[in-house]
């Protein structure tokens, strides 16, 4: 199964509208959002995926209702199982509860935002992925991530110039 995730989207239309055409062209299985969509109408963009999409609120997702009745936003941390893996997704606001469901090893994957700042990184047998920021507004740089189960691979890419600026395996 190939999963893409993004975050922090920001209401950067442009941007939203090439995360979503890169997962389309990858055939991806199903979307994660980690938050801070901003606003309800990134749906014009968001419903042009191909694949299923789930996520969480972000800290600047202040109008919850349109976000749940435009998208299906339900709560701040979300529980997947995804072919197997065991995955907890969040914004990421308190750290001190990222550094918890990692250290827990309870999960496969754990996936957040939040930061801004693209990220993989191994906790034992758990996963810390963090997809970046699709608005670019704050490190300048565009990223989504693909967490393909049957590869057992994270790869980071940046969704201007498609080049993988972070790769690991599961």
């Amino acid at each position: 199964m190939l999963v893409g995730i993004m975050s922090d989207t920001h209401d950067n239309l442009p941007a939203i509208r090439r995360a979503v055409e890169l997962f389309n062209r990858e055939n991806v299985d199903l979307v994660i959002h980690c938050g801070d969509y901003v606003a309800p109408f990134v749906k014009r963009e968001l419903s042009k995926l191909n694949a299923p999409l789930k996520g969480v609120f972000g800290n600047n997702d202040g109008e919850r209702e349109g976000l749940r009745e435009a998208l299906g936003v339900e709560d701040e941390i979300l529980e997947l199982t995804v072919d197997g893996f065991k995955v907890v997704v969040l914004h990421g606001t308190d750290e001190r509860v990222v550094r918890a469901f990692t250290r827990s090893q309870a999960y496969d994957v754990v996936v957040r935002g939040h930061t801004h700042r693209y990220e993989i990184a191994e906790n034992g047998r758990t996963l810390l992925l963090n997809p970046g920021e699709v608005s670019g507004y704050v490190s300048g740089v565009k990223s989504v991530a693909f967490l393909d189960t049957k590869k057992r691979e994270v790869r980071i890419v940046d969704i201007e110039s498609e080049e993988i600026l972070g790769l690991m395996s599961l």
